[in-house]
Parts: C-alpha cells; sequence; structure tokens
C-alpha cells in the first residue's frame, strides 16, 4: 500500500487504515514495507488531526511466544516524541526549573522492550502488562553497567543484536525456513516470535538485554543546541540498532514529580531520527588531524538531505574502514541522523577499488601504526599532529583571536613548534605573515603577555597530557606544587584519589620525556601557585548502593562541584553519599565507625552546594561549589565504545 504524496487531502477513513495496515506489517508480521520516516509522517498527519485518536496513544509491541502475562510492577510506558531539536527545547523549557536543568541524553535502542526482576522476563505488552518470555533466557546476554554476562540480575532494557553481532554470528544463521535474517531488528522479532528455541541455540544465535541506564551522556538544557550534533555523532558510533535518543531529566525525583499522561512521561522525550538515506558513490577519504590520532573523512559525490547538500561523511577511525570493508569507488549508503550527522551505513563494492588505508603520514611522510582502533603518526614532530596540539594548548591557555588558520601560517612562516616559541614572538615576525597589519601583530603580542602570568593548573593543562585537563589538574596540584609534581614517581601520582595508573604512567612519561620543552615554557611564563583554603582542600566524596545512572554520572557532578570522588571508605574521607541509607554494606559500616558524614543520593543531587561534613576530627570542612555542569565522554561508556584518548568535549 502506497503512501499518498498528499497526505492532508485524503480521507480520514483511509489515513487510518493504511496506519493499521502498516502496523500490522511491522509489529505482528516483521515485514515492513516503508521506512520509519514515512510512517512517523503518516502518524504526524493523524496527530495533527486528532491528538487522542487510539492510533496515536497506541503503545505498541512485536509479537512474541508468551508463556503468560505479567504485570510490571512499574508501568514501562511509551515516550512521547520530537523530530527536531527545536521541539525537545520547547519540552524542556515548559518543564526545567532554571535553564541550567542538567538532562541526560541516552540511546532510544529498536528494539523489543523488556523487564526482568531477577525472575521472570517480560516485554512491555501495554505498558501496564506485558507478556512472559522467559522461555527465551538462554539466548539473553546482559549488558549494564559493569556488568556484561548471563542475565542473572534485574534490569529494564531493550533486547537487541548489536551490530557486530549480526555482522560475525548471523551471517551464518538460518530462520525456521532456512533463509537468512535481513537486519537485527527483524532477527530480534522473529526469535522472539519462536515456539522452540533449540534450532538457535544449536546456531549459537545471541540477543542482548542493553540497560537503558547502560550509556547516558550529561548535558544542561541551555547548553544543548551547541552540543546537539556531537551527541547525535556519539549516538551513531555505538553499535545497537537504534531508531533515535532519549531525552530526560537527570534529577530522578522532580522527573517522577512531572507524573505521567494516559500515554507517556512528561519528563523524558523521544527524539525520533528521519532516517533518510541517500545513494552515492564513495570518491576520496581524506585524513584529518587530531593530537594523537589521525581520523577518516569520505568525500563523496553530493547527496541532499531536505534542502542541504553533503560532500563529507566522517568515518571515525580506521577500524571502522576495515570492519566495513570500505574501498573508494564503492557505493555507498549514508544517513543523516535526525536530518544532523551524515554517516556511512552500508556499502557494495564498486566496479573499481582502490584501498582508502595508508601507511605514512599525509604531512611528514613517518610511518603510521595502529593503537587499537586509530591510526597514529610515531613523528614526535609531525607538524599535522603538533597543529592540534598547540591548537589545543592556545584554548587552554585562553589566547584571543588566535585560531587554528593562523597558527598555520605561524607554523609555516615563523617555524613555531612548540608552545614557548610563541612567547618568542615579535612584531617583525607577524608582519611576514598574510593578513597581519601592525594593529594586528600589536594586539596578539598583548594577548600573548596577558596570558604570561597564569596559575598551575591552566599551565598543567596546557601541556595536553593525555586526560589531564583543569579539574584533573586542580586534583593533582592541590597535594604539591608544580615543582615538586615534575619530581613525583609514579607510585605518588597512582596513590592520588582520582588519578589511577594510566594518568600516573601518562603523567610521568611527559614529564620525563618533554623536560626541555616544559623548562622553556617555564622560563617564558610566571606561575601563581594559589594558596590553599578550606575550601580547597582535597576534600573526598564516595558513592555506595545501585544507582539510577552510571557511577560515571555522579563521579562527574561531584568533581564538576570541586570534590574528588574515590572509590573506598577511608579515615580521611569526607562525605559517603548512599543510594539507601538503610542498607548494611561494608562501605556505609565504615564509615559510621569512622564517624563520616553520610547523606542520601537525594541530598546530593537536590543540593546547590553538598551539605558540610564531618571529619573525625569533628571539624566542619567546607565543600567548594563551582558551576554545576556535568562533562560525560566516550571514555565513560562500556566496552563495546573503545576507550580513545581524543574525545570530543559534549558541552
Amino acid at each position: 500500500m502506497n503512501i499518498p504524496e498528499n497526505l492532508s487531502s485524503i480521507p480520514m477513513s483511509e489515513l487510518t487504515e493504511i496506519i493499521r495496515y502498516h502496523n500490522r506489517l511491522y509489529w505482528e508480521k516483521g515485514t515492513p514495507e516503508i521506512s520509519d520516516s514515512d510512517y512517523d509522517l503518516l502518524l504526524e498527519e493523524l496527530r495533527r488531526r486528532a491528538p487522542e485518536h487510539p492510533l496515536v496513544t497506541a503503545i505498541h509491541t512485536p509479537t512474541v511466544v508468551s508463556g503468560g502475562k505479567v504485570r510490571h510492577r512499574t508501568p514501562m510506558l511509551s515516550l512521547d516524541k520530537a523530530y527536531s531539536l527545536e521541539a525537545i527545547m520547547t519540552w524542556g523549557k515548559k518543564f526545567a526549573r532554571t535553564p541550567d536543568e542538567i538532562l541526560l541524553i541516552q540511546p532510544k535502542y529498536d528494539g523489543i522492550s523488556a523487564n526482568f526482576d531477577g525472575h521472570t522476563l517480560a516485554t512491555r505488552g501495554d505498558g501496564e502488562t506485558g507478556e512472559d518470555v522467559s522461555e527465551k533466557l538462554p539466548l539473553i546476554e546482559l549488558e549494564t553497567i559493569g556488568y556484561t554476562g548471563k542475565l542473572d540480575r534485574p534490569a529494564r532494557g531493550e533486547i537487541v543484536i548489536r551490530e557486530d553481532d549480526f555482522k560475525n554470528l548471523y551471517s551464518n544463521i538460518r530462520r525456521k525456513d532456512g533463509g537468512f535474517y535481513k537486519n537485527p531488528r527483524n532477527a530480534v522479532a522473529g526469535i522472539m516470535g519462536l515456539k522452540e528455541i533449540d534450532l538457535m541455540i544449536a546456531q549459537k544465535a545471541k540477543l542482548t538485554l542493553v540497560d537503558y541506564s547502560l550509556i547516558s551522556y550529561s548535558c544542561p538544557l541551555d547548553h544543548l543546541p551547541e552540543k546537539w550534533e556531537t551527541f547525535l555523532d556519539e549516538l551513531s558510533r555505538l553499535p545497537y540498532p537504534m531508531d533515535g535518543a532519549v531525552i530526560k531529566f537527570a534529577d530522578i525525583r522532580f522527573r517522577e514529580s512531572l507524573g505521567n499522561t494516559a500515554h507517556h512521561p512528561r519528563g523524558e522525550i523521544a527524539y525520533k531520527y528521519s532516517n533518510v538515506r541517500r545513494e552515492t558513490l564513495l570518491l576520496d577519504v581524506e585524513w584529518s588531524f587530531g593530537k594523537n590520532n589521525l581520523t577518516p573523512v569520505a568525500i563523496m559525490e553530493p547527496v541532499e538531505f531536505a534542502g542541504v547538500t553533503v560532500k563529507r561523511a566522517s568515518l571515525h577511525n580506521v577500524q571502522n574502514i576495515i570492519d566495513m570493508d570500505l574501498h573508494i569507488g564503492d557505493h555507498i549508503t549514508v544517513e543523516r541522523a535526525g536530518d544532523v550527522i551524515p554517516y556511512i551505513v552500508a556499502s557494495t563494492p564498486g566496479t573499481e577499488r582502490r584501498s582508502p588505508l595508508i601507511n605514512t603520514c599525509p604531512a611528514c611522510d613517518a610511518v603510521l601504526e595502529r593503537k587499537g582502533p586509530e591510526l597514529v603518526c610515531t613523528n614526535a614532530a609531525c607538524p599535522g599532529t603538533n597543529l592540534q596540539r598547540l591548537s589545543a594548548a592556545v584554548k587552554s591557555l585562553d589566547v584571543e583571536n588566535l585560531g587554528e588558520s593562523t597558527l598555520k601560517k605561524l607554523i609555516t612562516v615563523c617555524n613555531i613548534r612548540h608552545l614557548s616559541d610563541l612567547f618568542k614572538l615579535k612584531a617583525a615576525d607577524l608582519l611576514q605573515i598574510e593578513g597581519f597589519a601592525e594593529k594586528s601583530a600589536a594586539n596578539l603580542l598583548t594577548e600573548l603577555q596577558r596570558v604570561r602570568t597564569l596559575p598551575e593548573y591552566q599551565f598543567l593543562a596546557a601541556l595536553n597530557i593525555p586526560n589531564v585537563g583543569p579539574n584533573i589538574a586542580k586534583i593533582l596540584l592541590q597535594t604539591m606544587d608544580f615543582n615538586s609534581l615534575r619530581q613525583a614517581s609514579f607510585d605518588t601520582f597512582n596513590n592520588i584519589p582520582g588519578i589511577g595508573p594510566e594518568r600516573a604512567k601518562a603523567i610521568t612519561g611527559a614529564f620525563a620525556e618533554r623536560k626541555e620543552e616544559i623548562d622553556e615554557l617555564l622560563d617564558a611564563l610566571t606561575l601563581i601557585r594559589e594558596e590553599k583554603s578550606t575550601s580547597a582542600n582535597a576534600v573526598t566524596v564516595c558513592f555506595t548502593g545501585k544507582m539510577p545512572e552510571k557511577r560515571s554520572y555522579y563521579v562527574n557532578l561531584a568533581e564538576s562541584r570541586g570534590h574528588i570522588a574515590v572509590d573506598s571508605v577511608t579515615k580521611d574521607l569526607a562525605l559517603l553519599v548512599a543510594a539507601d541509607l538503610n542498607e548494611n554494606s561494608s562501605k556505609l559500616a565504615k564509615a559510621r565507625k569512622l564517624g563520616i558524614k553520610i547523606i542520601s543520593l537525594d541530598e546530593f543531587l537536590n543540593s546547590a552546594k553538598t551539605p558540610e561534613p564531618v571529619n573525625t576530627t569533628g571539624e566542619q570542612l567546607e565543600l567548594f561549589t563551582v558551576e554545576e555542569t556535568v562533562k560525560s565522554s566516550a571514555s565513560d561508556a562500556p566496552r563495546h565504545t573503545a576507550a580513545e584518548e581524543e574525545q570530543p568535549e559534549l558541552f
């Protein structure tokens, strides 16, 4: 059944019949004839005419073989939908208490919603009552916070087939009729609809229940527009079938206080991808530089999405090219997630193919090497990576009006190699550069003079040591001054709460390998040792108990308030935050014995300034508060999002 071109002109009865027809194909038979975006157009037309129509408010679930009905202790409602960032912002501003209300952005998985209470696995059903599908447990692996393995603990999430599993396993798994599954979504629906799963077990079929709380990115509401594309890009890299994103208020008590309509909770909303796809040709692959790796970018024959012409798309890393067996000359399918981020979702071999992989650096001809999924230049003096590192250092020092294009000219014309070289520049040097006149040269020299005196933590952050930004730099410099820091051992760093062995190795390595460079910088700059005060002491906070969001969310929130998050309870701990104050965990017992201040998670989340803890001597320790923004990156994600040194700031 084709969709009429002018939906507004068709009768109501015909519109509802078309929607019912496609509902049956999608939910009952698993054989959709139209794309999600086309279906959404139908539903939006019906919503425009009759917002309360049963087809608009219905909660759908795929047909499954059931062992009976299960009533959910907490309803599994559907979500209201948005199709643009503007609609999300309208929703957020309607309910948020303040413009900087913290949001969580999570994947909207394209599978079967389910709840496991520790004994019974049930689908969402109508939201109140689901179907018992516990007989499928032998096929299902759980991915939740801090755990991947047998589904043996309570979890609420989505049953999906990971895209890597579909590629590696399902190319050899046949349906009961002997055919192969076309895509992960159809495979999940098909397997969950089987009466017997012996054949699937014999073929080593695998489904995954991915916990809804597993992956979350955090952002204040008023920062969402500027970070929206980055979030969508991060989500597009995840190995799960998705059809959008879920946006919810991070404060659970506030979110729940907003209540529900008959159809959806008010405190969260689903953003639906348009899933518009275009076929085109891969013309070339360019390699752009980051601080520590090279990123491949697809150059393709132009395609148009909603009036926007797209010629380039990120390929993320070299491993992605290898996994997709992508060659120049291949026919590619490009999707624009939410009409924002273009990325390649599939390819078919072209008649003439050329490998896009490179062995030598495009900037310096040095040999390239693989580090995990990334391609890295082995030349420490590579002009490409140096430009990115220099640009990052300039941003750390807050040098104004010195962008990447100007830095590139300075490297070429004035032989700038290190940050210290910038402070040796004279007006005559700058006047050699195209675009510089006496006034612009004087302005830049004045700006460089301004930043010559700076706090120690800012200087340390500008060194671009992997995983050492301003917050970590502050933690390090609370224990010793910069000169002492340079002499400290690996064990000293490793024993500082919040640092750990990876950072400790990076810091000691950088100080040893870059001694001359750092000495030159110190000759050019004046470091300010910030006086210690009660508010700047290394106040430590520990979390205990099962919490609604990823533990990293609360750790980042604590650090954004100026605290140091630690993993264990010791006599030096200032504050213990407990998910349940009535628990008898070892951390709670030890904290009570040591007289450490204990507060609930709700108290911690709802306080603009965390309550003052009491240490073992009974003295009050003031916890200083900074702007409450929570940083989250792909490095916080579980095993399927490879940890990388270079991750984009998410807000």
